[in-house]
């Protein structure tokens, strides 16, 4: 596990990251204005639970990997970087948020669904999305120490230590999304989280590309 220090800016990063617009949140929102806050929550726990997966996955993953060749790490530390990279020049330059008239109109297209759809929708769009799993194989590494025994066990307390950082922040998302809607001043200004976010992917990917295996 990290020290203290290091532990407190991943707890950071993961807030940020959580905080920032996306499909995720996109999720929350909708099922929020759509069928109220408890709907948003419920869509906030599914996605955290489709994350659990790919946290444990993603452990058995990277301890096989740093047991295996140093081609196989860099094949995954090249793929990590570049999504990360992506990502954060995907955020630099997104466009500012759709308007509040729109994001309402939105979410009202559809029937409300039962609390269980909403919380397997969430579930479900985490679990089949690759990305995802790319995500926690190139963040959480990056603040496990290279000399650390259990590598796998440690992947594991970091990813569940984010996930459990991120129900509180997808429930704000759902108790504020209402509030947020009809307010179209706060949603451009929601824009520069994602400069903020992106600035902070591309020092991710750019960190993760210059790492070396910690298994030489």
């Amino acid at each position: 596990m990290p020290d203290l220090q290091h532990l407190l800016v991943f707890i950071a990063a993961g807030w940020l990251l959580n905080l920032t617009p996306g499909p995720d949140v996109l999720y929350i929102v909708t099922n929020s204005l759509r069928s109220g806050a408890k709907s948003g929550v419920v869509a906030g726990l599914g996605i955290t639970a489709g994350c659990f997966v790919h946290v444990f996955a993603a452990a058995l993953g990277v301890s096989a990997l740093l047991a295996t060749s140093a081609t196989a790490f860099t094949v995954l530390k090249w793929a990590g970087a570049a999504y990360l990279l992506f990502m954060g020049v995907k955020l630099l330059f997104s466009r500012a948020p759709q308007a509040a008239a729109d994001l309402q109109a939105l979410a009202r297209t559809k029937a409300p669904d039962t609390l269980r759809a909403v919380f397997m929708g969430g579930f479900w769009t985490n679990v089949l999305n690759p990305k995802v799993a790319i995500f926690f194989l190139a963040f959480v590494p990056q603040f496990i120490a290279p000399d650390t025994p259990d590598k796998a066990l440690a992947f594991v307390l970091l990813g569940v230590l984010f996930n459990v950082n991120s129900v509180p922040v997808n429930s704000g998302w759902a108790l504020a999304a209402a509030w947020m809607a009809r307010r179209d001043a706060v949603q451009r200004g929601m824009h520069w989280l994602d400069r903020a976010a992106g600035a902070m992917f591309i020092a991710f990917g750019v960190k993760l590309a210059l790492t070396e295996n910690p298994s030489r």
